[in-house]
């Protein structure tokens, strides 16, 4: 894991601190689907002994971010095509219902905020920084998705999302990908502005597509 990782501001226990850091090397892809997890490195790199550590582990093994294989160890989950695109299906459903919520409350603010958001994630694409990016790229769609007022349904969705994390470094890795993620962004943001829903779902449906599009390319060639 990267050098400037234990300098970062540790959250309040052991645990949660290596929940986030495995969580972010997933996310940016420095821990790619199928990679071993090495506990005894991972432990003196971060500084912890293997009880978070372990802690930690078993969380993202519930979560299905990780694997553990016996007498091997733990592995960062590998989804097969069907996984995916079950995965994105069902994503479908839920947020065009939690979308569709979203704009019938219409909270004062929101396509403002998604603009704001919108700024960063272009910043981060133009700068090719998949990790910021990432990480931009979810707080613009959970503004939209919280913008429903059903937490249930918000926490479902999450859910989904957290699966395919190791799988969306990939998407971002390449120019073409992200210069399409900020298009259809930009596009989402003036329907959502325009209070047009059936826009705003259009495009959201297209972003998931385009992406199921190029990870099945991705897993392809693996």
């Amino acid at each position: 894991m990267s050098g400037d990782t234990v300098e970062r501001r540790r959250p309040p226990t052991a645990q949660q601190f290596v929940l986030t850091e495995l969580r972010r090397a997933i996310t940016t892809g420095e821990l790619r689907p199928g990679d071993p997890i090495r506990q005894d490195a991972l432990a003196a790199r971060l500084d912890v002994s293997r009880v978070p550590l372990r802690e930690a582990l078993k969380t993202l093994e519930a979560e299905g971010l990780v694997v553990h294989h016996v007498h091997r160890g733990y592995y960062v989950a590998e989804l097969s095509l069907a996984d995916l695109e079950e995965i994105y299906r069902i994503r479908r459903l839920l947020e065009t219902e939690a979308v569709r919520t979203a704009l019938v409350r219409s909270p004062d603010g929101l396509a403002d905020a998604l603009e704001r958001i919108q700024e960063e994630v272009e910043r981060a694409a133009e700068a090719g920084d998949v990790t910021v990016m990432a990480e931009a790229n979810r707080r613009f769609h959970f503004t939209l998705i919280e913008a429903s007022g059903m937490p249930r349904l918000v926490r479902l969705i999450a859910t989904l999302w957290d699966a395919t994390d190791a799988y969306r470094a990939l998407y971002y890795a390449e120019d073409p990908h992200r210069e399409r993620a900020v298009h259809e962004h930009r596009a989402v943001v003036s329907a959502v502005a325009e209070s047009d829903e059936a826009a705003a779902l259009r495009w959201l449906d297209e972003h998931r597509d385009h992406a199921v599009a190029a990870l099945r390319r991705v897993l392809d060639r693996a």
